[in-house]
């Protein structure tokens, strides 16, 4: 049994609260919650990440062993399954936080090294593999020779403030998020300030929507308020489908009971007494941690009838969405909600006036919402002194493709790209020079490494033709053919369009039609036919334009964006792949031609067994032969060669 179980921390954190929320959580709170907040403990704590990517990463089975370790040893110790710290690439992690020493992490604990780590961490010896740092606490005894974490690369420049307890603490605990001070800004809301007041504060902190095109969160909140109605709703948008984003489900897996917080305040802020949060179907770990955060927050009148005796009440409900990208959209969103089909709504009205069953509704993403709980607490002049003029607070960012250290990060606004990119992320893995960076989704913008002296915030983005959005970076290596990943980003937006509007569906799947023309290799062609694509290349820009100026939502206005910047900055490969029928990345298979070196084949017969097309002839132990014609550029024989003899142009 833990030292946890043996206090009755509901009773006391709530007396806690309700006692004198001003300055409770800060120093001289006593011992019973330095225990809570494992500022002090008794018996061995193990935090383990146990995020999806953790899980991805085998921490599930780091788990079993760690289990085991301590039943075989007879050990007592506190095992707490956290969510991602925000290094995805270094899971699992495991931090281990002995009596009076500090809490040390190390990375890549797959089940194999837990026996050898925890004999030597128990011993109070350490291995120096995998170690990532010890974290900073005035009164624990630090190991020698140990970095701090916070001055790894990773996590040097960043600003944790929406990221405060991700990785730290149990998402599956109320008492965890509670003992560091959780839901102390919503009892001081519903009982110092009117709803009027709420949306004072935030419109004075100048916080922006972080999803979409940034629209003035205390502003949406004002015209929601002003708007009379007998029922408002409050909806939390975590229907994240991004490729190489996944910050909704971080936030959540972390931290869920701040962005409860931050659901309630908004709530409250607007005059709403119905909430809803809309998560993705499949995104099982983060609807059953949310699940439970929801029936914790009740069972702790924290969510219900009368709200810490003000009055206040909300009801909390989780909505599956099926997984629509179009559905990031909010009038999609709502709609889908409505159990009709999920399209985008002409606007105004707006759903402030009329939106959830016809009703005033603010829609607000989770990451925005996760902000409101420091700036109730802080302050709106401290959240404005973080960031550029414009753009206010931090930004939490995810990075992809080939960065050595992929995750998600917290960072201010005005930071440039490329201190991401190149100090953060550490650049490309396997140190192939970085040939550009993705930002913004599938309605992004591909730059080079010259465009990333860019910062991060709405207009200096704009500037260069990219939105802030859930802002995703994907690093991309030499590997990568830019008309290849242009088609990829297409095909995902004509599949994921609502079909409602002729220039979006219409518009979409010509521009496809054009790229996947430019990389196939027809077996005839005449000039007359490679003038003709030359030509569809040139009105892609004037087709993207129409798509943009006419498109109903935000899908189809920026779903030209990839084509355009790749046009822009790598127009030199769209030219090879339409006059020279060459792909430099020999990712476009329809323009490879592969050839068989005679010099060193040895008619092993390995790659002629599997051709599909036949199109490889020769004896066995005498130099093979491609015949070109029937050769569609699969690559398998490529694959297979153990010889290097086979190569492409």
């Amino acid at each position: 049994m833990s030292v946890l179980d043996s206090i009755q921390t509901k009773d006391f954190l709530i007396e806690k609260i309700l006692k004198n929320y001003s300055g409770i959580f800060d120093k001289g709170t006593g011992e019973q919650l330095a225990l809570i907040k494992r500022e002090k403990v008794i018996h061995p704590v193990l935090y383990l990440g146990m995020g999806t990517c953790g899980i991805v990463s085998g921490a599930d089975k780091t788990y079993m062993a760690i289990q085991k370790y301590l039943n075989d040893n007879n050990l007592e110790a506190e095992v707490v399954k956290t969510g991602c710290l925000g290094f995805c690439s270094a899971e699992p992690l495991l931090d281990i936080q002995l009596p009076g020493k500090a809490r040390i992490s190390y990375q890549h604990v797959t089940q194999e090294k837990v026996e050898d780590l925890l004999n030597a961490v128990f011993h109070h010896t350490l291995i120096p593999e995998n170690i990532l740092g010890q974290h900073r606490f005035a009164s624990h005894e630090e190991w020698p020779g140990v970095d701090f974490i916070d001055q790894h690369p990773f996590f040097a420049q960043q600003h944790r403030n929406v990221l405060h307890n991700t990785g730290l603490i149990s998402p599956w605990s109320i008492d965890d998020y509670l003992a560091r001070g959780g839901y102390k800004s919503l009892f001081k809301t519903v009982l110092n300030y009117t709803p009027d007041k709420v949306c004072e504060i935030i419109e004075q902190s100048e916080l922006r929507g972080r999803g979409g095109g940034g629209y003035a969160t205390g502003k949406k909140w004002r015209n929601a308020l002003d708007t009379g109605s007998d029922q408002k709703f409050l909806v939390c948008n975590a229907e994240e489908s991004d490729p190489g984003v996944f910050l909704n489900r971080a936030f959540i897996e972390g931290d869920p009971h701040r962005v409860l917080e931050g659901i309630a305040i908004a709530s409250y802020a607007i005059g709403a007494n119905s909430a809803y949060i809309h998560i993705r179907y499949n995104h099982e770990q983060s609807l059953m941690i949310m699940e439970n955060a929801i029936a914790q927050a009740k069972e702790y009148g924290i969510l219900g009838e009368n709200i810490f005796a003000s009055g206040f009440n909300l009801n909390l409900f989780i909505r599956k969405g099926a997984g629509a990208f179009v559905c990031g959209e909010e009038t999609s969103l709502i709609a889908s909600m409505e159990s009709q089909r999920g399209t985008p709504q002409t606007k105004p009205p707006y759903p402030t006036e009329k939106g959830l069953f016809g009703h005033p509704t603010v829609v607000n993403n989770v990451e925005t919402l996760a902000n409101v709980p420091a700036i109730l607490e802080n302050g709106p002049t401290w959240f404005r002194s973080i960031g550029t003029n414009g753009s206010k607070g931090t930004k939490v960012i995810s990075l992809a493709g080939k960065a050595t250290r992929k995750g998600f990060v917290e960072v201010p606004m005005g930071i440039p790209i490329s201190n991401i990119v190149f100090d953060i992320a550490g650049g490309i893995s396997d140190g192939k020079p970085l040939k550009a960076v993705q930002i913004g989704g599938p309605f992004g913008i591909c730059i080079p490494p010259k465009g990333l002296s860019a910062e991060i915030g709405y207009e200096s983005l704009q500037e260069i033709g990219a939105s802030l959005g859930l802002c995703g970076l994907t690093l991309l290596d030499e590997d990568i053919c830019m008309v290849s990943l242009s088609k990829y980003f297409m095909k995902l937006l004509h599949k994921e369009s609502c079909g409602k509007c002729i220039p979006c569906r219409e518009g979409t799947h010509r521009m496809l039609e054009i790229l996947e023309g430019i990389t196939k290799r027809p077996k005839e062609e005449s000039s007359h036919e490679t003038l003709e694509r030359f030509k569809g290349v040139v009105q892609l820009e004037n087709l993207a334009e129409v798509i943009h100026d006419t498109s109903l939502c935000g899908l189809g206005k920026n779903a030209p964006n990839p084509v355009l910047s790749s046009l822009k900055w790598f127009r030199d490969e769209f030219e090879e792949h339409i006059f020279d029928r060459k792909c430099r990345a020999g990712v476009c298979n329809d323009l490879r031609s592969f050839f068989i070196d005679v010099d060193i084949c040895n008619g092993c017969n390995v790659c002629q067994k599997k051709c599909p097309e036949t199109a490889i002839i020769g004896a066995i132990r005498m130099p093979h032969f491609i015949v070109e014609s029937k050769c569609t550029g699969c690559g398998i024989c490529f694959d297979s060669c153990k010889f290097n003899a086979i190569y492409y142009k």
